[in-house]
């Protein structure tokens, strides 16, 4: 694949020009679009096939999210569907039910399909016991036949992680952690409640790799209060130090009105906007000066790791774990909240235990609201799909997948002009709109979420729902 050559110089007048608020494209519609219309009986349609995604052969296997909502403490950044409990009997008690999950939807899909590609995430998918973490791997494994291209990641917590929870889940099959991390100057860690050394973090790192996990990767956040530009950069330089295979920088995303506990954050003690640029611009460039490729808005790999090679071979996708090297699988999504991606469909469990406990002792799935896509939504997804994972949209590509011409078809869009349109960023040398496609130039990788909103059709509607992150 073409087009990875070194990060580029970052302009910081031209990122402040595009810094909005805009989807992440984890989905595309995005969850705003769902509604309560889209129930059970369209969700086990789709898990039986009923509901395939037009221009696309649909692929037999699978992939499994598991949501463990629990968390030890509270993290003041935290954006997640979480649960801050050590109530034991409740933890064990969801347990049970997200077994009873794993054997009612198995239920509905073919016996054939198999399972390749397993994540869990949280909260705190490590706040189970290791016990607990081999019961439910192990359900897992005697419902599904595991394909031999299997893939399994778990997101932890090095702070109440012990070998037994590393030697439980390399038992049940995952050769790949995520570590949360955020920043290591401890004053930041007071000022977000989490509190989490380097000699934590770093053994944690060595014990996984002991044990024999394949991939190690840590996430980081700027943005957060008491951050200053050389506090981000010390933290970094001991990130890299480690070797994770890779780095994800995420921007922290203020959102009081969304999450009550981000109120506990002062405002005035977090980096102002150009400081929180100039963490990001230097944070980028080190970032790829040690070798990292960027993969796409806040991610980067090495180029040995699976997320490169997906790349390379046409395979990255976006789902709503981030970006995934399988593309094309059905996502079945377990837990409070777990947002699954059948056919042409997404649906969304019970938001709380309640209404979760109760579907399943009734013995319906868990689904209460969700969306079917239509031709227009399946398209503009491809779109925006390519562009992100890949930087290219190729026009003939696209006609043999749509049997659609590009430039017909997005007419409007291509005509249309102003600050965020595809002439403005053309103009300002985000993409060049080729006779072959649209190809998204270096710095334009970086503001590829404002690119793909060129193509959201939901957005331009009068009652498009606000609350997204900034890009920048």
């Amino acid at each position: 694949m073409a087009g990875f050559a070194p990060l580029p110089e970052l302009d910081p007048d031209l990122l402040k020009k595009y810094d909005r608020a805009g989807p992440r494209y984890t989905s595309y519609p995005t969850a705003p679009a769902f509604h309560e219309g889209f129930g059970v009986a369209d969700y086990s349609d789709a898990l039986a096939g009923k509901k395939p995604v037009p221009f696309t052969e649909s692929r037999s296997n699978v992939s499994l999210y598991f949501h463990i909502p629990f968390c030890d403490t509270l993290c003041y950044f935290c954006g997640c569907n979480m649960i801050v409990s050590n109530n034991r009997e409740r933890i064990a008690r969801y347990l049970d039910y997200l077994i009873r999950e794993v054997h009612l939807n198995r239920s509905y899909l073919d016996d054939a399909r198999a399972l390749e590609q397993l994540h869990w995430g949280g909260g705190t998918p490590t706040h189970l016991s290791p016990e607990e973490i081999r019961t439910l791997g192990e359900a897992i494994h005697k419902s599904y036949s595991i394909d031999s291209d299997f893939e399994a990641s778990c997101e932890v917590d090095p702070r109440e992680l012990t070998e037994d929870h590393l030697r439980a889940l390399f038992d049940v099959g995952f050769r790949r952690i995520s570590l949360g991390l955020q920043d290591l100057n401890p004053s930041v860690q007071k000022a977000v409640n989490r509190i989490q050394s380097l000699e934590l973090t770093k053994g944690v790192v060595d014990q996984a790799r002991s044990i024999g996990f394949e991939s190690v990767n840590i996430d980081l956040i700027y943005g957060l209060p008491r951050q200053t530009i050389n506090s981000f950069a010390a933290t970094l330089e001991q990130v890299l130090e480690m070797e994770p295979d890779r780095i994800a920088l995420f921007n922290f995303a203020y959102l009081p009105e969304m999450f009550k506990h981000h109120s506990v954050i002062h405002p005035e003690e977090m980096p102002s906007a150009s400081d929180k640029l100039q963490i990001l611009i230097r944070s980028v460039q080190r970032i790829g000066y040690r070798g990292y490729r960027f993969i796409g808005m806040d991610h980067f790999a090495r180029e040995s790791d699976e997320l490169a090679k997906a790349q390379d071979h046409g395979d990255l996708y976006r789902n709503f774990q981030g970006y995934s090297t399988k593309k094309g699988l059905d996502v079945i999504a377990h837990g409070i909240t777990g947002i699954s991606q059948v056919g042409r469909t997404y649906s969304q469990n019970a938001k709380n235990e309640k209404d979760y406990f109760a579907a399943l002792d009734a013995g319906k799935l868990t689904v209460f609201r969700g969306y079917e896509l239509s031709e227009d939504d399946v398209i503009r997804r491809y779109v925006i799909t390519e562009l992100m994972c890949h930087f290219f949209l190729s026009f003939n590509a696209f006609r043999e997948v749509t049997g659609r011409e590009f430039r017909e078809y997005f007419a409007a869009e291509l005509s249309e002009s102003g600050p965020s349109s595809l002439q403005s960023m053309q103009e300002d040398g985000l993409l060049k709109i080729r006779d072959t496609g649209i190809e998204v130039m270096p710095v334009g990788r970086f503001l590829i979420r404002n690119i793909a909103m060129c193509f959201d059709a939901y957005l331009k509607r009068p009652d498009a729902k606000k609350g997204y992150s900034r890009t920048i």
